[in-house]
């Protein structure tokens, strides 16, 4: 398997490395999980951007998927190439959500910006 493939896997953890942030910031209970939604629905502060950057890595891991598969399927781009690219976005999605818990509003929307760039890029280096 590829290191970009790996990459696939570690960008389906992230987001739930997210949502543990928000339960133990947030003082999850047990008698929370019986709707565990209406909890994080309730949060703010620093739980509530957890929760948020959560939501946003299920957003985008569909769409890295299938750059990286796609990049793999067309044969076109060197297999050093795509993954540069994947680890890269990966490092991307780190510094996303660290600037989410930070709060850093602006250089989260560029990171986030970076991250979009290099999905686009595995298709670009495809052609």
């Amino acid at each position: 398997m590829t290191v970009a493939l790996w990459c696939i896997l570690i960008a389906f953890v992230l987001p739930y490395l997210c949502i543990v942030i928000a339960k133990v910031g947030g003082r999850f209970r047990l008698q929370d999980n019986h709707d565990p939604r209406d909890f994080l629905e309730s949060l703010d502060g620093f739980p509530r951007r957890a929760y948020a950057a959560q939501l946003n890595s299920f957003e985008i891991n569909p769409a890295f998927a299938a750059a990286v598969i796609v990049a793999h399927l067309a044969g076109n781009a060197e297999l050093v190439t795509i993954n540069v690219l994947a680890v890269l976005f990966i490092t991307s999605r780190l510094l996303y959500i660290i600037c989410y818990l930070a709060d850093w509003a602006i250089l989260r929307s560029l990171v986030w910006l970076v991250g979009v760039g290099l999905v686009a890029s595995f298709f670009f280096v495809s052609i």
